[in-house]
């Protein structure tokens, strides 16, 4: 039979957890709220013009907003591309295939690289990497222009949407592998057994009983390292040539940017309603991450039900 002490102790606990719950949702909608007003003067009249990065001309609000939100999805979804299988190799590696002290220290290393500044990893992408980059950029450009991602003049600066789509791989890689190892590591024992004891290779039996139980977790994981793909700032500014047009040559300069660096570039020169374009572009990045998110909690969701079913 429950003490009273403990139901007071539930009924606070529940308390504290629905005013945090409470707080969230508040949180989200002031600033969704913030957004929506502060960007309605820009919205609210589409005959205003507005200058973008890089060229003298005028543009109407969705011109303007058009190319940031094409770069920034490119930019993200290069990334996820590189990163996430990258990043689930690593992870099945530490967590079923390297000894335990080797594991241990990858895991550390894995944890620490994840807590390293974004504007470390743009320095170092700008001054170390873009250089090495530059030769493998032309022989792409030269070797596969027929692939549309390759077509086009390669920058000899390097300083292209491939150059930051990579950097911002290297940045999320330890958020989804980290996230990825410990989810593998939460695998029922007793599955990975009975799959070995039926003759299973090991390699069989992860991805027979570690690859599904964690298929929710790496879902869950790679939205982290998307949320930060989107929204990320310098590493972008810091090696990326922005530009602000519809295309999909990533080795060419000056054609890109994405809505972050764009307001980080614009906005401490910009007054009136140039500042409400600028909020526009974080509204409609607002806009697409709740989006993403919510599939993704779809997928997660999904997923639990089919598993629960079965």
């Amino acid at each position: 039979m429950e003490s009273s002490s403990g139901k007071t102790g539930n009924l606070i606990f529940k308390g504290i957890s629905t005013a945090a719950a409470v707080l969230i949702l508040c949180t989200l909608a002031a600033v969704a709220i913030f957004l929506i007003v502060t960007a309605w003067p820009a919205v609210s009249d589409f005959s205003q013009r507005f200058h973008t990065v890089g060229s003298s001309n005028t543009v109407s609000i969705l011109r303007f907003t058009g190319p940031q939100l094409f770069g920034t999805v490119l930019a993200a979804a290069l990334a996820m591309v590189i990163a996430v299988p990258v990043s689930v190799g690593i992870a099945l590696f530490i967590s079923h295939y390297a000894p335990r002290r080797a594991a241990q220290a990858l895991g550390y290393l894995v944890d620490l690289l994840a807590a390293i500044p974004s504007v470390v990893y743009g320095l170092w992408g700008a001054i170390w990497l873009i250089p090495k980059l530059v030769p493998i950029f032309t022989w792409l450009g030269v070797h596969l222009s027929w692939f549309p991602l390759f077509a086009g003049e390669p920058s000899p600066t390097g300083r292209v949407i491939a150059a930051a789509s990579l950097v911002l791989a290297i940045m999320i890689l330890p958020i989804i592998t980290s996230v990825s190892r410990e989810v593998f590591l939460q695998t029922p024992s007793l599955h990975e057994e009975a799959a070995l004891a039926l003759g299973a290779t090991r390699w069989e039996m992860i991805r027979m009983a570690v690859l599904p139980f964690g298929r929710s977790g790496v879902v869950s994981a790679s939205m982290l390292g998307l949320g930060r793909a989107l929204g990320e700032t310098m590493a972008v500014v810091m090696v990326l040539s922005v530009g602000s047009s519809y295309s999909w040559h990533i080795l060419e300069a000056g054609r890109h940017s994405t809505i972050a660096a764009n307001i980080a570039l614009q906005y401490p020169e910009s007054t009136g309603v140039d500042t409400a374009a600028l909020i526009a572009t974080g509204l409609a990045l607002f806009a697409i991450t709740m989006i993403v998110n919510s599939i993704a909690r779809w997928i997660v969701n999904r997923h639990s039900e089919f598993s629960g079913a079965n």
